[in-house]
Order: C-alpha cells, then sequence, then structure tokens
C-alpha cells in the first residue's frame, strides 16, 4: 500500500527558500503532530509503514526533504542542503500543519542529522516537544567525540575512531565529484531495491520509489554541504533543548553503538533503547518503532500540556532499553521458572501473555506482572500439549494482542524412573508436553513471525538433562535432548528470518516441579516419599528460578544460542563436549532417592 493509499492521506504543497515541499498529512489536523523526517538516500516513503501505525492516535505529518521525492531541488546545488536552510525548511513545515502548538520530530538517518540541528538550535525552542533519533547522529556531537579521542588516543578510543572510521566508508565516495551521481543514475539506482532486501531485509512495497535515483544524486549535498564544516568546528552550544529518545540498532552496518558515548552530557532529558536490527528500521521493525514512538510522544505531550519535565519514560529495568514495548509469551508461567520469566519481562517493560493450564495461576502471573512495570499482562488457560488448543490461542493473541516479539516455551512436566518401568502412557504424557508443546509453539508462533517480517527470538527451556544421560531420566532426558536439537535446528533455519533461537539448560532449580513429577515404577506411597525427597534436595541446592529468569533475557539479548544456567549445567555441558565418556560414567550411578 502506498502512502497515499493509506485512509485519510492527504497531500499539500509548503513553499520554503525558493522551493517547495511535498508534505502529506494522516490522521485528524485537531490532533498533537508527529513530524516524520527521512534520511538519505530516502524520500517519505521510508516511513508508510509507522505512520499508517501512529495514525489512529495523532496528526502524522511527512515530507519530502528539498530535492527528495516529490519536493523541488534548490538552484544550485552547491550549498542549497546546508543545515540551516533544512532548518528553515522544517520550520516552514511545522508552521503549516501545527502553528499553536509544538510536534514531536522522529528521525532516520539524515533525517536524524537534520533533527538534531532542530533539537539543539536557539530558534526552534518551543516548536519541538521531543525528539526520536535513530541512525543519525549530531554532527556537532561527532565532531567532539572524535576531537576528544584525538585529543587523548587510548588505545580503547584509537579503536573507536578507526571502527567508526571504517563504517563510514560511503562518506568519504559521496564527496567525490560526479562519481555519486553517475553511479546512483546508472547501476546502483536500478540495484538499490535489491540490495536492500537482501542486506537489510527490507521487504518489497512503496519503497524505494522511482525517484530514487535524483533524491540519491541531489541528497550527496547532504553530505558536501555540511559533513567536512561541521566535523572541524562543531558548535560548542549543541546542547538539546527538548527530550530525546534514542534508539539505537545494535546491528546497524554504518554507524558504531559507541559514537552515543557521552550523549547525555549533551542531552539533560535522553531516553535509550536498543533493538537488535539493522540500519533500516522504519522499514523492518515499524511495529516496534511506532510502539516506542507513541509511548515517548505520549509522554511528553502529557508533560508538556501539565508542565512537568519528563527525564525518562522507559522502564526502569536491566534490559528496559531492549524490551519496552515488546510482546512476550510464556508458557508454563504459574509458578516457577515460568512466573520469574514473565516478572523479568515485565520489569523491562514488556507486555506479557501468561499461559498455563493453571488457570488461577497464569491469572496471578499477569495480575502480578502488571504490578511489577508491564504496561499491559494478560493470562490464557491452554493445554500446549493440544495441538487445536494452540492454534486457537496462536490465532486470538495475533487478533487480540498483535505478533508475539519474544516467545519462552517454557511448560514442562517431570517423569523419573528407569526405562523398563517407563510406560508407553508415561513416554506419550512427556513428549507431548516437553517436545509436542514447544513444537507447537515454535510452529504456530514461529510462522506469525516469520510472515510477519519483523524478527523475534524464540526461547526453548531444554534442561542440562539434554546433554547429560541419566539412569534415572531416560524419558525426561529424550524430550529435553529433542528440544534441544530441535532449536539448534531452527536456529539454522530461522536466522534468514531475523529470528533468534535460544536453548536455555537449566539443572538444579528450587521449583514446584519436583512435587508434581511422576515417578514410573512406584506406587502412590513409594511416589509420595520421593516426591518428599527430591523436593527435599532441590530446596536444600535453592538455586532461584529469578537467575534462569536473568538467563532467559541475556539469551534473548545477545542471541545465545546454548545457554547452561546452573553450575552443574555448566559442568555437564563442558563434559558432553570435552570427556562424554566421564558423564557416562557417572550415568551409571543410582541417585540418592
Amino acid at each position: 500500500m502506498s502512502l497515499l493509499d493509506l485512509p485519510g492521506a492527504r497531500e499539500r504543497r509548503v513553499a520554503t527558500g525558493g522551493i517547495e515541499l511535498c508534505v502529506v498529512e494522516l490522521g485528524e489536523a485537531t490532533r498533537p503532530t508527529i513530524v516524520l523526517v527521512h534520511g538519505y538516500p530516502d524520500s517519505k516513503e521510508v516511513w508508510t509503514q509507522v505512520a499508517r501505525q501512529l495514525a489512529d492516535r495523532w496528526h502524522v505529518v511527512l515530507y519530502d526533504v528539498r530535492g527528495h521525492g516529490g519536493s523541488t531541488a534548490p538552484v544550485p546545488l552547491r550549498g542549497g542542503f546546508t543545515l540551516e536552510k533544512l532548518t528553515d525548511d522544517f520550520l516552514a513545515v511545522a508552521d503549516a500543519v501545527s502553528p499553536d502548538r509544538p510536534v514531536h520530530v522522529v528521525g532516520h538517518d539524515w533525517g536524524s542529522v537534520q533533527a538534531w540541528e532542530f533539537a539543539t538550535v536557539s530558534r526552534t525552542e518551543g516548536r519541538i516537544a521531543s525528539f526520536t533519533s535513530m541512525s543519525g547522529p549530531s554532527l556537532d556531537h561527532f565532531g567532539h567525540w572524535i576531537k576528544q579521542r584525538m585529543a587523548r588516543p587510548t588505545p580503547r578510543r584509537v579503536g573507536q575512531l578507526l571502527g567508526q572510521g571504517a563504517k563510514s566508508w560511503y562518506v568519504y565516495i559521496l564527496h567525490t565529484p560526479v562519481l555519486p551521481e553517475l553511479a546512483w543514475r546508472g547501476p546502483l539506482g536500478k540495484r538499490w531495491p535489491g540490495i536492500l532486501e537482501r542486506l537489510e531485509k527490507v521487504p518489497p512495497g512503496d519503497y524505494p520509489t522511482a525517484s530514487l535515483p535524483d533524491d540519491a544524486a541531489h541528497g550527496a549535498w547532504l553530505y558536501r554541504d555540511n559533513v567536512r564544516a561541521r566535523l572541524r568546528r562543531p558548535r560548542a552550544d549543541a546542547y538539546a533543548h527538548v527530550p530525546v529518545q534514542l534508539i539505537t540498532p545494535t546491528g546497524d552496518i554504518f554507524l558504531s553503538e559507541q559514537l552515543y558515548d557521552g550523549l547525555d552530557a549533551w542531552v539533560p532529558q535522553l531516553t535509550r533503547r536498543s533493538l537488535p536490527a539493522k540500519h533500516w528500521v522504519p522499514r523492518t521493525r515499524p511495529d516496534q518503532l511506532a510502539s516506542w514512538i507513541n509511548e515517548f510522544a505520549a509522554a511528553n505531550e502529557s508533560a508538556s500540556q501539565g508542565g512537568i519535565p519528563v527525564r525518562d519514560t522507559a522502564p526502569k529495568g536491566v534490559h528496559a532499553d531492549r524490551f519496552g514495548g515488546q510482546l512476550v509469551l510464556v508458557t508454563g508461567a504459574a509458578g516457577g521458572i515460568g512466573r520469574a520469566t514473565a516478572f523479568a519481562f515485565a520489569e523491562a517493560g514488556a507486555r506479557v501473555v501468561a499461559v498455563d493450564r493453571d488457570a488461577d495461576g497464569a491469572a496471578r502471573t499477569a495480575e502480578l506482572a502488571r504490578l511489577i512495570g508491564a504496561p499491559a499482562a494478560w493470562a490464557e488457560t491452554v493445554d500446549v500439549s493440544d495441538e487445536a488448543a494452540m492454534e486457537k490461542l496462536a490465532e486470538k493473541v495475533a487478533t487480540e494482542y498483535g505478533i508475539v516479539d519474544v516467545l519462552v516455551n517454557n511448560a514442562g512436566i517431570g517423569l523419573s524412573g528407569s526405562f523398563l518401568d517407563t510406560t508407553v502412557e508415561d513416554w506419550k504424557q512427556v513428549l507431548d508436553v516437553n517436545l509436542w508443546g514447544v513444537i507447537h509453539g515454535c510452529r504456530l508462533f514461529g510462522k506469525q513471525m516469520a510472515e510477519r517480517g519483523q524478527g523475534g527470538h524464540i526461547v526453548n527451556t531444554a534442561s542440562a538433562a539434554a546433554y547429560q544421560p541419566s539412569r534415572a531420566l531416560p524419558a525426561y532426558s529424550t524430550s529435553k535432548a529433542a528440544v534441544l536439537m530441535l532449536s539448534e535446528c531452527l536456529r539454522a533455519e530461522l536466522a534468514e528470518k531475523s529470528i533468534g533461537v535460544s536453548a536455555v539448560c537449566p539443572g538444579i532449580v528450587n521449583t514446584n516441579i519436583t512435587a508434581t513429577t511422576h515417578f514410573a515404577g512406584a506406587d502412590a506411597a513409594e511416589e509420595q516419599r520421593l516426591r518428599k525427597r527430591t523436593s527435599k534436595l532441590y530446596g536444600a541446592r535453592n538455586y532461584p528460578p529469578e537467575k534462569v529468569a536473568e538467563a532467559v533475557l541475556r539469551a534473548v539479548v545477545r542471541n545465545q544460542a546454548v545457554v547452561p544456567v546452573t553450575p552443574e549445567s555448566h559442568a555437564a555441558r563442558f563434559l558432553s563436549r570435552l570427556s562424554p565418556g566421564t558423564l557416562r560414567g557417572i550415568a551409571r550411578l543410582k541417585p540418592p532417592l
């Protein structure tokens, strides 16, 4: 769907400095305004999906930067793209679309570079309510960043300079005369959509537009008119006079995360976010961007109306910059590791769906998650081994809550006893929950993630038993070993969809699973005794489920493949690779029960 095909889209022309800007508006003009500013070599269509989602609540304004898309180019081009003239353009747009109240500005790439100028010069004070920046630094801050590292060239700082210098290879090329224009109007312009799709996983659609070759050729002057001048003589007064939300794609091939070191000194009201994505996040992660933009703008809109300054609207958990606003579904969430994991994501500001066959337990988890910090949390009752029930759950979640960003397949049951004592029914029960429950979750929610095309992560709770043989746990160990291998296979397949897969392998953790473990071959009295004995041993070990939850969040942040958690799990993993015969010998020992 193209931008002008969106409901309520309307186009206008805004005259400024001898040129005309092409401006598109969405949503009711009486609402607070969000202005989206595109980067290089883009046009306003890079924002189509984000704008569509914001238009239900905001007056959304997009405009083609001078010389791009439907806007006219300055004559001559040289000197026509200075930050001062781009600021004139922004103020002309702001005055036209929101003359009586400040606007919220969102910039990507060169749109962000421009917007840093808007947010730090005195003549825009009072016209901007908030600024969301992504993949584009202030040239003044960048200039000071370089000077600081050249003045005190420690090995770390030299490494940062060299690293960013390598990432900025394209800047040098764009300063060469004529060649960039010839390339963009020739083979590069034709191949650019395919390059974005292949390297950045940008889905096809209304972007890039047919004006790309001219946009890119004109936009080379953004670099030529500004970069060298500002990096040599950065402004000393480039302090932000508005609240700033910095969204950093962790896989950005053009900008290093270290480039924003020390940014707090320039921005008194700074909120930081990070996103596991590459450079073109407006096209690859529009859902997450829309959620964060909406949250940040709403908080600062409320503050501006009430006269209350906002320091930081992000949740305060350790991983709040990463999971705020994301949708996380956790199975087996009524207690133990599942509940602790739901709480950890809630503390990080995620929306949580707590799933368990224990309806009361799931409801309690959701209730507490909201108190801890989740902006929203819901409870769903389902048996993960029931394929039809899981299909209904996946459909309901997608319809009512959205596509899941992180799936944690945690539901599981315990089964102990020798192989010869384990009945077919025992085997069926443990495999239905521990393996098929994971398969159902991966198949249904993983497919939704893949079809959305905006990445995601799947965490499957396996066990140290997955790689540690035991004469007492043949069925349980088999189910968890299958989960581990399934996770490895899915990781290989879904990587091209930007979906990570992790297998978390706890060892002895103090949860309620021991109280419900079935002991094959034991009568009721003996089973009760064994449960009490096992629970006592696990309680004495007293490894808390909260530490497993921390490992789950780290696994997602770092995109780890196999994650041993407890010391004994690490030891078993090490021996399984270095000396598997030792583990086989240990497996022959009878457990002390």
